[in-house]
């Protein structure tokens, strides 16, 4: 029943002392019950002038409203912290319109300035969906699967804008079709190559020409990833999530337009928003980039060999592709505009340039391309490219088969009607500000992945948000997503995997002389009899000697690099020290067990080349 003004609610509570996790549980469902039981729930406090003036600005609406003063609860203080659990808001007065947060007395009062507030006002429950999430990539897909197992209603939201070469993919977002799994596999396949090469020297003997088979190979991986596409769709479908495959795009508060690729528009309404559309690869913005270049949304599925290749950019992506293209035995150029792999550690980066060099990628150095220009069509055809020199005025010129931008990646959020319904973005990159719980500007829109700013664009942190976030907005949990200490490996020809601070960054913040960093060579037992390069594989670990030799940065390069990072990220977060790993009895003979016998720091200037096994 509609309560008059001012009604003041009822909680039956546990009592004054710090409740039982049975009776916290109990606490946070009956929260949420008058949470999602009235259309306006104020918890206040009768003191509050703030509380006051939003009780004002509801009567003055003539809007019905709920209170429950804290101030009167045996246990006030209880039910505050559970509020700051929910909500991620200390004060009061803290409020809820039609289940959504709305935030508190300057927040409300800024939502009705800008018609905000009566929109949701007005829109009351009747949503078509509780949730609707645009974008079924992998943090998006995490979210709509565990809202519906928690009994939502949810719609996902996917539709694949073709690439200037008219590129596509199905179900999954970026990793799935066109980044971790097929860049992996094209890896796995330039490391077989390699292993190859050393199966000689371990006794198999072989006397046909061994070659590469361009398309053999992305067949396989599309197949692969037509297999994942389906089962992310049977994945939804059991689950009861709605897919439409169909662009949205904000046309007004809780509304949204869809449209498929023949142009039909349908409308939906929600009460809440999930903004998970990931990236698209970036131009360079020159004569003939969009018209004869490729990215990695193209090169997974490309139905030709690239042949001579030229990748412009110094990101993972263009070291990775790089990488696996020279491994099939192509002549492979990197033009790099200053430095490799910005905001990894610098030492190692030059460690991986380095390798990669020896193993036949050529860099070009200070360059920038100007112009691209087709010679001859063909798969593939000719391409000429013009670049000029960052430090000079100097030119070059070269002729390749494929040009493979890599040069980052641009936010898809600038065409999705945000600015109808006031979510701000960072305007230089696309990228949307958040809150500790993912939550935006407006109250009820939500993001997660690589659209966030500040946050890393990777995999596993967008299905870990995305999970944790439905959880949270549907009242079961108030865990939030650690952005801390997050491990990443970069799939070069020689691996790298860290976990933490680069060596910069952890002098920055903590000063040369409060660090202790250790440091080895080593050469894999499998790289011996192979006679592959000794004194090339590095590890390091950075610790904070304030805070009883902590690790705080984690570095290996070498084979298996990832598979390393993982086991150690999961110690890191349980605050590996360096004497815990001086208590670890290592496995032999692996690559990971070096880090269990380190002794050398980099300030004792000790020879840290390997001698044996």
């Amino acid at each position: 029943m509609p309560s008059s003004p001012g009604r003041r609610a009822r909680l039956v509570s546990p009592g004054t002392s710090r409740p039982s996790a049975e009776a916290r549980e109990e606490l946070r469902r009956r929260l949420q019950d008058l949470i999602e039981g009235n259309r306006v729930m104020i918890f206040s406090k009768s003191y509050c002038p703030h509380s006051t003036r939003v009780k004002e600005l509801f009567s003055s609406l003539g809007v019905d409203y709920n209170i429950l003063e804290l101030d009167q609860l045996d246990d006030g203080a209880n039910v505050q912290e559970m509020l700051l659990e929910i909500t991620n808001q200390k004060t009061v007065p803290n409020i809820f319109v039609n289940k959504v947060h709305m935030g508190g007395c300057d927040r409300t009062l800024q939502a009705h300035k800008n018609g905000l507030l009566q929109k949701i006002l007005q829109e009351d429950s009747a949503y078509d969906y509780d949730l609707i999430v645009i974008g079924g990539g992998s943090g998006g897909l995490s979210c709509a699967k565990e809202a519906a197992v928690l009994g939502r209603k949810v719609m996902v939201l996917d539709f694949v804008v073709p690439s200037p070469q008219g590129t596509s993919w199905g179900l999954g977002g970026t990793c799935v079709n066109v980044g971790c799994i097929p860049k992996k596999l094209m890896h796995q396949a330039a490391l077989l190559g390699q292993a190859l090469r050393d199966s000689r020297k371990f006794g198999w003997e072989y006397s046909q020409q061994v070659k590469h088979n361009w398309e053999t190979l992305t067949e396989a991986i599309q197949n692969h990833i037509g297999s994942l596409n389906w089962g992310y769709r049977l994945s939804l479908r059991e689950r009861g999530v709605a897919y439409v495959n169909s662009y949205g795009e904000f046309v007004e508060h809780h509304t949204i337009k869809t449209t498929n690729r023949k142009g039909q528009e349908t409308y939906y309404t929600s009460a809440k928003f999930v903004i998970a559309t990931g990236a698209r690869p970036r131009y360079l913005g020159i004569p003939g980039d969009k018209e004869f270049c490729i990215t990695s949304d193209d090169l997974f599925s490309l139905p030709y060999c690239p042949g001579k290749t030229l990748v412009v950019g110094a990101s993972y992506v263009a070291l990775e592709c790089a990488g696996f293209l020279a491994g099939f035995g192509l002549d492979v150029t990197v033009m790099v505009r200053s430095i490799l792999l910005r905001g990894f550690d610098q030492e190692i980066v030059e460690k991986v340039g380095a390798y990669m060099e020896q193993h036949g990628v050529k860099f070009l150095r200070k360059f920038v391309p100007v112009m691209v220009q087709q010679l001859e069509k063909g798969s593939p055809g000719k391409l000429k490219v013009t670049a000029k020199s960052t430090e000079g005025a100097e030119i070059t010129e070269g002729v390749y088969n494929t040009v493979l931008l890599a040069v980052g990646r641009d936010s898809c959020t600038r065409d999705i009607g945000l600015e109808k319904i006031g979510v701000k973005i960072n305007e230089k990159n696309g990228k949307i500000p958040v809150n500790d719980v993912e939550q935006t500007n407006v109250p009820y829109v939500y993001a997660v992945g690589d659209v966030l700013e500040g946050k890393p664009e990777l995999t596993p942190v967008a299905i870990q948000a995305g999970k944790l976030l439905a959880r949270r907005l549907h009242g079961t949990s108030s865990e939030k997503c650690d952005y801390s200490s997050i491990p990443t490996t970069v799939f070069t020809p020689l691996e790298y995997g860290c976990c933490g601070l680069s060596e910069e960054r952890a002098v920055e913040l903590y000063m040369t002389e409060n660090l202790e960093v250790y440091h080895t060579l080593f050469w894999p037992l499998e790289w011996t009899v192979a006679s592959r390069d000794s004194n090339t594989c590095y590890a390091k670990i950075i610790c904070n000697k304030l805070d009883d030799n902590r690790v705080i940065g984690f570095h290996v390069l070498g084979p298996n690099a990832g598979e390393i990072t993982q086991g150690f990220a999961a110690a890191m977060k349980c605050g590996l020290t360096k004497q815990l790993l001086d208590d670890t009895i290592g496995i032999h003979p692996t690559c990971a067990e070096v880090f269990t016998a380190l002794e050398i720091t980099k300030s004792s200037g000790l020879d840290i080349t390997q001698k044996g096994c």
